[in-house]
């Protein structure tokens, strides 16, 4: 049996089946990861979310910004952007199935045999592990509970940019989502900027990628992340992993086998969408 990663979809689902079958996927015996962002400016929205729904229990999803996205749109609480592929899982006749299944999902998981946590963007340099998932759970309770649409009205927004245990009600909420589905950049305190979005090299002054600072997590914990296509998969950490290397830019697709850390991936250059 093997566990592999894979990031950011974005409606990507032909270079995923290339993928699958580039490892050998057997779905008796492996087990699927996906770091977020299933759908979403890629040519097949509608079929990714059918098909990673229809893998069960042989897939482990958390939710990205565009998971994210999409659940607020089909609930009212934002408007389609131009860049968005989503109209057709929003028409479709299983929309509220599809909808429903996504709300159900997390923004993290953790796998204690491997030593692993997945979040869609990474995890701050403030919180320690049982803090991530503890946070985590306070969103996801929020997301699938009777109160989503109170959520969901207030989700957006950049502040607060600096986590403090102190905080409550929204802001709290929206904080927790904004370092688990958009954080790329922060200072020493874990402050963030929501701003920057480009790659490694661009931070502001006082800001770097998260990940380059000490972490507050098990010494031995591996972190699995997508998000940040900019980085092109390097981090130059042993145990920090960034799996979104632009298959929807026309990059590639990327997953990687927990086992023994080794990487797979297949080019997607014909599957760039305009914009």
């Amino acid at each position: 049996m093997a566990t592999y990663v894979i990031g950011d979809l974005q409606g990507c689902l032909t270079p995923l089946i290339e993928l699958l079958k580039q490892i050998d996927y057997r779905q008796e015996d492996d087990q699927l990861w996906f770091a977020g962002d299933l759908i979403n400016r890629g040519p097949e929205s509608l079929e990714t979310l059918r098909f990673v729904k229809s893998l069960g229990d042989n897939a482990k999803v958390i939710l990205g910004n565009h998971d994210l996205h999409l659940i607020a749109v089909a609930h009212g609480h934002s408007t389609l952007k131009r860049s968005d592929t989503l109209l057709e899982i929003l028409s479709a006749r299983d929309r509220d199935e599809l909808i429903e299944w996504l709300r159900q999902q997390p923004l993290c998981h953790y796998d204690e045999s491997l030593n692993t946590i997945m979040t869609h963007a990474g995890v701050p340099p403030c919180w320690t592990l049982s803090q991530t998932l503890e946070l985590a759970k306070e969103v996801e309770n929020q997301l699938k509970g009777n109160r989503v649409d109170d959520f969901l009205a207030v989700m957006y927004g950049n502040k607060p940019r600096m986590w403090e245990d102190s905080l409550a009600g929204m802001d709290r909420l929206r904080a927790i989502t904004n370092y688990l589905t958009r954080m790329r950049f922060c200072d020493p305190n874990s402050k963030l900027d929501l701003k920057s979005k480009e790659g490694p090299n661009t931070a502001q002054a006082g800001y770097a990628p998260w990940f380059t600072y000490p972490s507050k997590l098990p010494e031995n914990c591996h972190i699995v992340f997508g998000h940040w296509a900019a980085l092109e998969g390097i981090t130059n950490q042993d145990k920090i992993h960034a799996l979104d290397t632009g298959c929807v830019w026309g990059g590639s697709l990327t997953a990687l086998r927990l086992e023994d850390k080794q990487s797979f991936s297949t080019p997607c250059s014909t599957n760039r969408k305009s914009l």
